[in-house]
């Protein structure tokens, strides 16, 4: 049931309209002045208001601005004895849904009401949809607890709230989109646009308009004018996934839009201008990449404002349990299960991978797990290669082999940076790849 305020100090007239709005099933609450209404407005929930505007103790034109700075989707209809334009354009201004004169215009307010409610209705179920991917993406949704990961999500939660770029480095399957839209949920540009652009998944002639955008007639097959990603991300984020795989030639198109903000669509002359923060992310070491040039050195220097390495899961194994809960839950209510039980030794197996594709490869086995069980998860419908994984941490080496001094170094390393992988890769003049790669070999 809607519920319909009416705020008029003339009594008859009040109860006359209260009688009409009734009529058509709403429930109506009354108040003979602005401050009674007021109070009504937060003691119930108000969707419509039919206000007057002279009342005793003050003008509905100026009150409408504390309705909507108060209660921003209530809509409020003003009625007036004497129709003013200085007054109506005011009222429109301060956020009425529309301003009418008593009597004359009587045959209009239901109209006027059903329409008002539409537009309550609307702004409210935005709101919902709105909070329902906030919360999707917080950095409350981040599963895990691992030292590794809160250390992460600390560094996402300070440069949020900034408009730096930042750069997501980490391997494949880490997660470093969720992470981008978590940055952006977190940031001031909440409730813009956040789209994202797979760099390695198109050639370059199609990257280039997929990112800038393409005139009518530009190439075959350009039969109309073409928004690119840099045009849709205006006044949002702009996530760019796979940043390693762009072509040089367009990597120095890219740089120019960071620093002039100006950009021109493939087949134009006319520069546009775009004002998005910019987010980018890659599984290769950059720095390595453009010693080899293999990639623009001042545009990865420009994209290195802000670095967030994500660990691999096989340096998180105590974020496998929780994510492993997780997935189950939701694998289980997909294919209309009931939740099934994880068993130590299924865990156990979990816990002892060494994790190559990371939290997308642990979600993928898990659902391919809550298929094949019956009741309860067991290493039995774990893939082979997991149940009988060996145990490469213990291996011996000879004292004086190269791989042998090579481990000891590396630990040394690690012991002296207490564990910071990316120092300990600057350190040893390696890239954090290459890092992980040999923690992994010689199961440190």
């Amino acid at each position: 049931m809607k519920n319909i305020l009416i705020i008029d100090d003339e009594e008859k007239l009040r109860g006359l309209l209260a009688r009409i709005v009734k009529s058509e099933g709403f429930d109506v609450i009354e108040a003979g002045d602005l401050k009674s209404g007021f109070k009504k407005l937060e003691q119930n929930d108000i969707d419509v208001i039919l206000c007057d505007v002279k009342l005793p103790d003050g003008n509905g034109v100026d009150f409408l601005e504390k309705i909507k700075s108060n209660f921003p989707f209530v809509e409020v209809i003003l009625l007036t004895a004497f129709g003013k334009i200085a007054d109506g354009v005011q009222a429109m201004k301060n956020g009425a849904f529309d301003y009418i004169v008593k009597g004359d215009d009587n045959d209009k307010i239901i109209p006027l009401l059903y329409k008002a409610l539409e537009k309550s209705d609307l702004q409210k179920k935005v709101q919902k949809l709105e909070k329902r991917i906030s919360d999707k993406y917080s950095f409350d949704t981040i599963i895990g607890k691992s030292k590794a990961l809160e250390q992460v999500i600390d560094l996402a939660k300070k440069v949020a709230k900034t408009d730096s770029t930042v750069l997501l480095t980490g391997e494949t399957g880490t997660g470093k989109e969720v992470f981008a839209q978590a940055i952006h949920e977190n940031s001031n540009r909440v409730g813009k646009t956040f789209v994202a652009l797979n760099c390695s998944t198109f050639s370059k002639e199609i990257l280039e308009s997929e990112l800038f955008g393409h005139k009518q007639g530009a190439f075959t097959g350009a039969l109309k004018d073409k928004k690119g990603f840099i045009e849709e991300a205006n006044g949002g984020t702009l996530f760019l996934d796979e940043i390693g795989e762009m072509p040089i030639d367009l990597q120095a198109k890219l740089l120019r839009v960071l620093e002039t903000s100006q950009y021109i669509p493939v087949g134009d002359t006319t520069p546009k201008k775009s004002n998005f923060r910019l987010i980018a992310a890659t599984n290769r070491d950059l720095k390595t990449e453009s010693e080899n040039h293999n990639f623009r050195s001042d545009l990865y220097f420009r994209l290195n404002i802000f670095e967030i390495i994500i660990p691999p899961l096989r340096e998180r194994i105590k974020d496998i349990s929780p994510l492993t809960s997780y997935f189950v839950k939701q694998f289980s209510e997909k294919t209309n299960k009931k939740e099934l039980q994880i068993t130590p030794d299924f865990l156990q197996k979990l816990e002892a991978y060494h994790w190559p594709g990371n939290v997308r490869e642990l979600k993928n086995i898990i659902e391919r797990s809550v298929i094949l069980a019956d009741d309860i998860l067991t290493q039995d419908v774990l893939p082979y290669e997991i149940q009988h994984q060996q145990d490469n941490s213990n291996k011996t080496m000879s004292a004086f082999s190269m791989q042998s001094i090579e481990k000891l170094h590396i630990q040394k390393v690690l012991n002296y940076t207490k564990g910071n992988k990316a120092e300990t890769a600057r350190l040893l003049e390696i890239g954090i790849a290459t890092l992980y790669r040999k923690i992994d070999e010689f199961g440190l």
